[in-house]
């Protein structure tokens, strides 16, 4: 795909880069709940299925309270204070409460609006370089599900499918009309995504009997081979690699954390795969120079 290169805007394109840099904030915001509620989604669905295996009549409970992205309403988790529409202002109300609840003032977490700021501000950079159009449209999907997905693994060590897989096929659908990369590119590096570290997956497992990273990372790679292309893949591999390397080596050190304990390989493939949506042809010409 071409390089995403920032020139010196006309005004009315950094005018509508602010506007879909708020736009950003918010669905920063969304996203917070999305990382915190999607992996406790997901643990009461396996749950309840496990229950449905139990062959023995259950007794009779209440009826379980409805969970999901909308309801209920966001609250405390120390007080259960529910909060209102002010202090879901992105930033802004976690700068005005200090960082705490407004009710029991335990300490909310920074990285709230850290996750707002940065979608904001990945949000922005975009529309400023690409401009109103499909590929801006495109770009900012592919970044929010990213951002969604490395905080998620951070947390949980899990890529779910509720999102690789959409990215996925989202990836196929805007690459129809070339939007990014062909779409036998598209196709190509999906597959050769997933394959790719399937291969190294069970090569390590074979040579050691240990599992050397999850299934997830596998669907997230082709994701990003079928929004960027399979020419994307070896950059996208190299990068993810050595940062993962670098910084993981490096937080185990400044922790006193053991080198064997596992990281999570997920964040640094997504970080991977935004730098070469925004400059995928630098990348292929650091690693890959003609």
């Amino acid at each position: 795909m071409p390089p995403l290169v920032v020139d010196n805007a006309p005004p009315p394109l950094v005018a509508f880069g602010a506007l879909i840099a708020l736009l950003g904030l918010c669905i920063g915001s969304f996203l917070n709940v999305v990382i915190h509620r999607l992996p406790i989604m997901m643990e009461r669905n396996f749950r309840h299925e496990c229950s449905l295996l139990d062959q023995e009549p259950a007794e009779e409970s209440a009826p379980a309270e409805r969970y999901n992205l909308c309801t209920p309403r966001s609250a405390c988790p120390k007080c259960g204070h529910q909060i209102c529409a002010l202090e879901n202002i992105p930033v802004i109300s976690w700068c005005m409460l200090r960082g705490k609840c407004r009710n029991c003032r335990s300490p909310i977490s920074p990285r709230y609006p850290a996750v707002e700021l940065l979608t904001g501000i990945i949000s922005g950079l975009l529309a400023w370089q690409l401009g109103p159009g499909i590929p801006l449209a495109g770009a900012l999907v592919f970044c929010w599900f990213l951002i969604a997905l490395t905080f998620i693994d951070l947390d949980t060590y899990l890529l779910p499918d509720d999102l690789t897989l959409p990215l996925l096929w989202c990836g196929l659908l805007i690459n129809l009309q070339g939007t990014f990369c062909s779409l036998g590119a598209a196709v190509v590096g999906a597959a050769a995504g997933y394959l790719l570290l399937w291969s190294v997956y069970w090569l390590f497992k074979l040579a050691t009997g240990k599992e050397g990273m999850g299934y997830g990372d596998f669907k997230l790679l082709a994701a990003l081979g079928a929004w960027l292309g399979w020419q994307s893949l070896p950059g996208i591999l190299l990068l993810s690699s050595l940062s993962g390397a670098i910084i993981g080596i490096v937080t185990a050190l400044s922790r006193g954390r053991s080198l064997s304990k596992p990281i999570p390989f997920g964040p640094y493939l997504a970080i991977a795969g935004a730098i070469s949506m925004f400059g995928g042809q630098y990348v292929q010409q650091l690693f890959f120079p003609t």
